[in-house]
């Protein structure tokens, strides 16, 4: 099974941790990152999508964060 995840949060060194403890974990970046203005909260969020490849089949009750 290939996993994916869609990680996101503040552009903050909180949101760097986050994506680099998926990295370290055996995910892998996904294409490129984006960013956008949230208006109502005068920040920067970000996202990242990683993938990693999983064994057996897809359940929608994994929890993706534990694999």
């Amino acid at each position: 099974m290939r996993a994916y995840r869609l990680l996101t949060g503040d552009d903050t060194s909180a949101f760097c941790h986050k994506v680099t403890e998926a990295l370290s974990k055996g995910w892998e970046l996904y294409g490129d990152p984006a960013y956008a203005f949230d208006s109502a909260n005068g920040v920067m969020r970000c996202a990242q999508a990683v993938v990693k490849e999983a064994p057996g089949e897809y359940d929608p009750e994994t929890r993706l964060g534990t694999l």
